[in-house]
């Protein structure tokens, strides 16, 4: 670029800068001249009397209270429930003066058959949690989730304007809905909320979620249903749920949902979050379901039976299923239960349930429905397509806890269910598997290891600790769980106990651990 054209756009430039000031300046002057003409008509103009109307607020009671005076009716059922409960801590190893740990080279069995190594053991820890619940009777019945006081040592439960900490007693649980009955004995008659019916509410209409998030108790949110019959991941097979999109957050755990008459119609259960709090979904256990468990957990029982013909389904109607199997709707059987009243009956897998009693089931939730609600001992009327062919069976209803306990994860809840075994020693223990002992380098079916410690157990003062291997108490062999329990029976308290035993270790020495039983 030669030097006249370099002198050109340098004048250019300077100019835009230039213009670029003058804008601004003027921009600048504008305003504060604008502000100062402003601020002077404002000065000089007054308002006469009479000329301007005062600006007044309407009366309290003609503003929309709708929801503060559900609020209002609803809080004091609700109520705070704070839980205590013990929990083992986790088992921490000793390190070396490099960081690394001084365990032994059997570590990793012991993480990997008892949950980790248990020297030392900083012993039990006091966990402590809060949740909601709602008052269903006056006399102290309070309806609340099954997690909030699942395996709690202690709970505690708070009114509305009492200062005063209630004790309560689990009344029963169920674990297929996640609900529970507690009660407290009150000094006087509680307001009881009244339970509407969640059938009759409809996507759109407008809720209120009650409780205690994050301990702040009566706090009230507002939303609408998002949608009804909702399932989640995980869920079981009745938990068929309302959805919201009032916020509901960690705490709020068996707080009611309220419909528009003040009338609860869910429990609140779970959320569906990232972030462990609130995102817009929430999930509430309907009332409907909630009677009915309810009923049966306050009566003599106090669990809840229902009814099952030992049969399993895909969970998601699928139409692959239907076209192979020559049906146009129905549950296609995929598996039936050894010995259930299905087999007794004779139904296959294959064949396709259309109808209980002459009612037409169209997918599995309508099967289950039909099928749970009646009693144990009574029969039923299944039809069902078998390679195209109609048929008809009679089938006993079974207890379907007792035809699924293995499934469910949980023990017969009656007198026959096995109950743990309160322990003299303090000690838990297992027989000695071909993988263990190749392990251990000891001889399979030669004594028991330990797996627990009581934490001021008898075994503990002793010295027992996880992963030794008790091979005789007082002189008696012990290769196997019941012979241990056997032997441990027939001492009473004030007898010297002697072990024989081959601690944890490389070392393959013996050695005894004795003290007298408290």
């Amino acid at each position: 670029m030669n030097e006249r054209a370099r002198a050109f756009w340098s004048r250019l430039e300077n100019n835009r800068w230039l213009s670029m000031l003058t804008v601004v300046a003027t921009l600048a002057v504008g305003i504060l001249i604008g502000t100062v003409i402003s601020a002077g008509v404002k000065g000089k103009e007054s308002a006469k009397p009479g000329e301007a109307t005062q600006l007044t607020i309407p009366a309290p009671q003609q503003l929309s209270n709708a929801f503060s005076q559900i609020a209002k009716q609803l809080e004091p059922s609700v109520v705070n429930i704070n839980t205590e409960s013990t929990i083992k801590s986790p088992h921490r190893r000793r390190r070396g003066p490099q960081g690394d740990e001084d365990g032994t080279p059997f570590d990793d069995f012991f993480d990997r058959f008892f949950g980790g190594q248990g020297a030392p053991d900083a012993g039990p820890i006091r966990q402590r949690s809060l949740g909601s619940g709602v008052i269903l009777d006056a006399k102290g019945l309070i309806v609340t989730n099954r997690h909030v006081v699942d395996r709690a040592d202690r709970i505690r439960v708070q009114l509305m304007n009492d200062s005063k900490l209630y004790e309560a007693k689990v009344i029963g649980s169920d674990q297929e809905t996640d609900l529970a009955v507690i009660k407290i004995e009150p000094d006087r008659p509680l307001p009881a909320a009244r339970l509407g019916n969640s059938d009759s509410s409809q996507v759109g209409d407008w809720v209120l979620a009650i409780g205690s998030p994050f301990g702040l108790e009566e706090t009230v949110t507002a939303g609408i249903i998002s949608a009804k019959g909702r399932s989640i991941a995980g869920g079981r097979q009745f938990q068929s749920f309302i959805q919201t999109d009032a916020a509901i957050n960690p705490g709020n755990s068996g707080g009611p949902l309220v419909n528009m008459a003040g009338e609860v119609i869910g429990i609140n259960t779970a959320i569906y979050t990232e972030t462990s709090s609130y995102a817009g979904v929430g999930f509430a256990m309907p009332s409907k379901t909630i009677a009915d468990v309810y009923n049966q957990l306050i009566g003599s029982d106090h669990k809840v039976t229902r009814g099952s013909i030992g049969v399993q389904f895909a969970a998601q109607p699928s139409p692959s299923i239907a076209r192979v199997y020559g049906v146009a709707s129905g549950v296609t059987i995929s598996d039936v239960v050894a010995g259930s009243p299905a087999e007794q009956a004779g139904l296959k897998v294959g064949d396709t349930i259309t109808a209980v009693e002459g009612k037409k089931v169209a997918d599995g939730n309508e099967l289950v429905a039909e099928i749970s609600a009646r009693k144990p001992g009574s029969k039923v009327r299944v039809a069902y397509v078998r390679n195209g062919k109609e048929a008809e069976a009679n089938v006993t209803i079974a207890d379907r806890n007792r035809l699924f306990a293995a499934r469910l994860g949980d023990q017969e809840e009656s007198s026959e269910e096995a109950q743990p075994r309160e322990s003299k020693f303090g000690v838990t223990v297992r027989g000695i598997t071909a993988e263990m002992a190749d392990r251990l380098e000891v001889p399979a079916g030669k004594g028991v290891v330990v797996q627990d410690v009581k934490t001021a157990s008898f075994a503990e003062d002793v010295g027992l600790t996880r992963g030794d291997i008790i091979l005789e108490v007082n002189k008696q062999q012990v290769n196997s769980e019941d012979e241990f329990r056997k032997v441990e029976t027939s001492m009473k308290s004030g007898q010297d106990i002697v072990f024989l035993v081959r601690k944890r270790g490389r070392d393959s020495s013996t050695a005894f651990l004795a003290g007298t039983l408290p």
